[in-house]
């Protein structure tokens, strides 16, 4: 039994699965964003709002449809998010304008919350109890292989065959996805939560909990902030030609999946120095970014420390919320806390764009998204200081219940 919960089940490559398709329509309009803002007439930073659609988006349909569907089996809700997916994908591809476009995003975002919030619940329940973070880390790896492989690819056929082809293809990716979780996600892989979502809310409300949430937030606003523009970056500020995005994304798919394992694999040995380390990091390579775009080499070597040092505090931060939130409506937790990392998305898209039309300019994009992590590490030691501050109090009304006892 405990041999049998150290192997990574299939099951968890199931939600791999799923977080691939995800992950390529939730990235893949960074690099379309030059061809979605020609053909509809838009700005580079009206296009952006597209990301921030998207990830308001999540945030809205995270928390609602966790507890909409909390009593239903979670492979059921897993299958009926990834249909939504496939719906919001197909009338992507048949847009007729830009509203309608976001209208189109923001309906395949209300999957992205959930399916990730209970995603991490049921990867954790699958592996023995010093495993719990590295396996949302391998669900998360399918993000990471989507900026890979889906995330290239896509935008190679979007410059080629147009933009509706590559929201097209990704409707085929969600069809395969669907069919793996089907086939391979056990139906006992973790029961429906009983307890009432009022007693759930009242946990992540509580002081560490916020705070971590808060922290998330900060976090991924700053990966964003410069993420969301890393084509006209590379294209007006290094000098490639748009061709050459799509081949640099690869660098920053390989980031990805370097920072996500080892945040993962530390998190593990040590949760809290790993969530202000990996913070601390991210906004060193932001804040130095500046710098390295002037360069065609360096840009193309930050673009890769941007996807190393971002998602190696993805599943530190997703399994520190899990902690705060433990023993009380874990799903609910997960899912706000996906919430979170994209409402980071959308502040960082929505203030790189502020930076790129009133200034600084494009430019100084990584300098002013460094502000975000640096104020999350700030926030990180806040949370550990209560949740001191709390332990600390329940020892004393624990003594002092001993001494009046006696």
């Amino acid at each position: 039994m405990n041999v049998a919960r150290q192997i990574m089940p299939l099951a968890l490559y199931a939600l791999t699965a799923g977080a691939f398709g995800i992950g390529v329509t939730e990235f893949v309009i960074m690099g379309l964003l030059l061809d979605v803002s020609y053909d509809f007439g838009v700005s580079i930073a009206a296009a952006g709002l597209l990301i921030s659609g998207y990830a308001l988006g999540v945030v809205i349909g995270a928390p609602v449809l966790t507890v909409l569907t909390s009593r239903w089996p979670r492979k059921t809700v897993l299958l009926a998010l990834m249909a939504i997916f496939i719906a919001g994908n197909a009338t992507c591809a048949l847009a007729p304008s830009y509203d309608f476009l976001m209208a189109a995003r923001v309906l395949t975002a209300l999957a992205h919350g959930t399916f990730f919030g209970v995603g991490s619940v049921v990867a954790t329940g699958l592996v023995a109890e010093n495993r719990k973070a590295s396996a949302i880390a391998v669900m998360f790896t399918g993000l990471t292989v989507a900026n890979i492989l889906g995330v290239p690819f896509g935008t190679w056929i979007g410059q080629h065959l147009g933009w509706r082809a590559t929201f097209g293809a990704v409707t085929l990716v969600g069809l395969i996805a669907f069919a793996v979780i089907a086939a391979l996600v056990p139906k006992d892989s973790g029961a429906p939560e009983t307890s009432d979502w009022r007693v759930d809310l009242a946990t992540i409300l509580r002081g560490p909990v916020l705070l971590g949430l808060v922290t998330t937030v900060l976090g991924y606003a700053g990966v964003f902030a410069v993420f969301t523009y890393i084509a006209p970056m590379l294209t007006r500020i290094s000098g490639f030609q748009e061709a050459a995005v799509s081949p640099i994304l690869l660098v920053f798919g390989g980031g990805l999946v370097v920072g996500n394992l080892i945040g993962g694999k530390l998190a593990d040995r040590s949760l809290l120095p790993t969530v202000i380390g990996t913070l601390i990091v991210l906004a060193l390579v932001l804040a130095a970014m500046t710098a390295g775009l002037g360069s065609a080499v360096s840009a193309v070597a930050f673009t890769g420390l941007l996807g190393a040092a971002g998602f190696s505090t993805v599943a530190p931060l997703q399994m520190w919320v899990l902690s705060k939130a433990e023993g009380a409506g874990q799903s609910l937790a997960s899912s706000f806390n996906i919430a979170a990392f994209n409402l980071g998305n959308a502040i960082g898209a929505w203030a790189g764009g502020v930076v790129i039309d009133h200034g600084p300019g494009l430019g100084f994009v990584p300098l002013v998204a460094a502000l975000f992590p640096a104020a999350a590490v700030g926030v990180a030691v806040s949370a550990m200081m209560v949740g001191r501050a709390s332990r600390s109090a329940f020892t004393d009304q624990a003594t002092g219940s001993k001494t009046h006892v006696h």
